[in-house]
């Protein structure tokens, strides 16, 4: 909780628009303030009586949405062209953009709807799905939704619990850690499995 300090100097300073302002920067990848810290810190706060309950959650979402928005964008606009240019330094051809859409197309959305409950997932995911050209509309469903219950999980957190909000925000965080390593064993084994089954058979 390192950063807590920071977080509440900026909500002194600032107040709602740590959340339009600060949210959108940890999604682009620049966490500071780190989003799950500031979205429970929020739920405290409004427990507290020093914000309101739906503006502060209303800005949380909004705040998620733009960042989301802009990543996707971003992704969308010069992913494509940047792996066409240089691709091919990195070992990446414009035919492996359209295996993983086959892929995403399969598992994709479900993952894009909890990515915000993962730090370091959905500083990237967002570029991900906008370099892919995943139809915006879709997008938007899944991801707009996801940050939805990502605010009311964490902004509960805070609210609910009030002066226990840090120990169980830290076991809910290292519940998350675990989940995303387990998540990554998982995908792992399914890459190291389907390797080895093209080995086997030749292709």
């Amino acid at each position: 909780m390192k950063f807590l300090g920071l977080i509440e100097h900026l909500f002194a300073q600032y107040g709602y628009l740590v959340l339009l302002l600060g949210l959108p920067l940890d999604v682009i990848a620049l966490p500071i303030p780190p989003g799950n810290t500031t979205m429970t810190y929020t739920g405290y706060l409004s427990y507290k009586g020093v914000l309101k309950w739906l503006p502060a959650m209303a800005a949380a979402w909004v705040g998620s949405m733009i960042g989301m928005t802009i990543t996707y964008w971003i992704g969308y606009k010069l992913g494509t062209p940047i792996i066409e240019r240089f691709g091919k330094y990195l070992f990446l051809k414009p035919g492996h953009l359209e295996k993983t859409r086959n892929y995403y197309e399969k598992y994709g959305n479900k993952l894009l709807l909890f990515s915000f409950f993962l730090p370091g997932i959905r500083q990237f995911i967002f570029y991900f799905v906008g370099i892919i050209r995943i139809p915006y509309r879709i997008f938007a469903v899944y991801a707009f939704t996801g940050s939805a219950l990502w605010v009311v999980v964490f902004f509960g957190i805070g609210y609910l619990f009030g002066d226990q909000w840090h120990a169980v925000f830290m076991w809910v965080e290292q519940f998350l850690i675990y989940a995303m390593v387990g998540l990554c064993a998982l995908l792992a084994g399914i890459i190291l499995f389907k390797w080895r089954n093209r080995l086997k058979t030749g292709i």
